[in-house]
């Protein structure tokens, strides 16, 4: 039975764990340029790193938040583009590695209009 439970625990750990929001809104009360809103969108990665943020386990970059999230899920909505509003990462580099230590948990946020 403990070998199934972490046998489990290890296949879940290795899944990316991702997280999507959306709030339909009014194109007549949120402004946006060249367009008419649809929806406001956020999309959350957290990733899974080991021996400070040296060896990626599971991906969460901009690139995942951004394009596999956001953009995906405005164009699920229908809208034709995104206006990105904010995107931010846990950073990787320089002294911030040192918080990575044996295992780090990164993560990846990324908030947009939808545009049609």
């Amino acid at each position: 039975m403990k070998k199934a439970f972490l046998a489990v625990l290890a296949a879940s750990s290795l899944t990316a764990c991702t997280s999507v929001e959306t709030a339909t809104v009014s194109a007549s009360e949120v402004a946006t340029n060249g367009g008419e809103a649809v929806a406001v969108i956020q999309g959350t990665a957290i990733g899974l790193t080991a021996i400070f943020h040296i060896v990626e386990i599971v991906q969460s970059d901009l690139d995942t938040a951004v394009n596999k999230l956001v953009i995906a899920e405005a164009k699920a909505m229908g809208a034709s583009r995104v206006d990105l509003k904010s995107a931010m990462t846990t950073p990787r580099h320089g002294i911030f590695a040192l918080a990575g230590g044996i295992i780090g948990a990164p993560i990846a946020i990324a908030t947009g209009i939808a545009v049609k």
